[in-house]
């Protein structure tokens, strides 16, 4: 398998449940912007509403980032606004939710089980370029955390804006950064 990293998005066209109304979304939507596509197997399921949720609750400080969060199962649309409709952990979603039944974007994410037609649980952190900076694939049974993926968000947009930079271990916004250099060769 081939790293996604550092490679543009393919293109797409799918349909999302958003606000309460169905919306187009393309590839174009992620661009000029910090996007997060979250991938999960299932709407009506078990450890999905739980990560759904966690993304809910951190919403908003994603979006003072300038993040876009898209859900992204092999759902359809119609499935996403029924569930919307019948879970109080889903109504809480504000960010869009993409129905992709034909399967074309999570194959384009390289997350499809082929054998069920459902999506391993991958999260990807998209620069305004269209380029992919973090990828993430979990087992069906392992949930995510919101609040860690903010953190690898700010530490991609910290790297992006700060050439030269990098950020360590358990880096958090306002901690030091590390400039690679040969000074800094078996100091660390």
């Amino acid at each position: 398998m081939s790293s996604l990293i550092n490679s543009t998005i393919k293109p797409f066209k799918a349909t999302a449940y958003h606000e309460g109304k169905f919306v187009p979304v393309t590839d174009e939507n992620l661009k000029g912007k910090w996007s997060v596509v979250f991938f999960y197997p299932a709407d009506f399921t078990f450890v999905c509403p739980t990560e759904l949720g966690d993304l809910a609750d951190e919403y908003e400080q994603f979006k003072k980032l300038g993040v876009e969060i898209y859900s992204v199962s092999t759902d359809t649309h119609f499935t996403h606004k029924a569930w919307h409709d019948t879970s109080d952990t889903i109504k809480k979603i504000n960010y869009p939710m993409i129905g992709d039944p034909t399967g074309t974007i999570t194959r384009n994410f390289d997350v499809m089980i082929e054998e069920e037609g459902l999506a391993l649980r991958g999260t990807f952190v998209i620069n305004p370029e269209g380029q992919i900076k973090v990828a993430e694939i979990h087992d069906l049974g392992i949930g995510r955390d919101a609040k860690e993926l903010l953190r690898k968000v700010q530490a991609a947009q910290y790297v992006a804006s700060h050439p030269g930079e990098v950020c360590p271990a358990k880096w958090t916004p306002g901690a030091e950064t590390l400039a690679p250099s040969l000074d800094l060769v078996g100091k660390i």
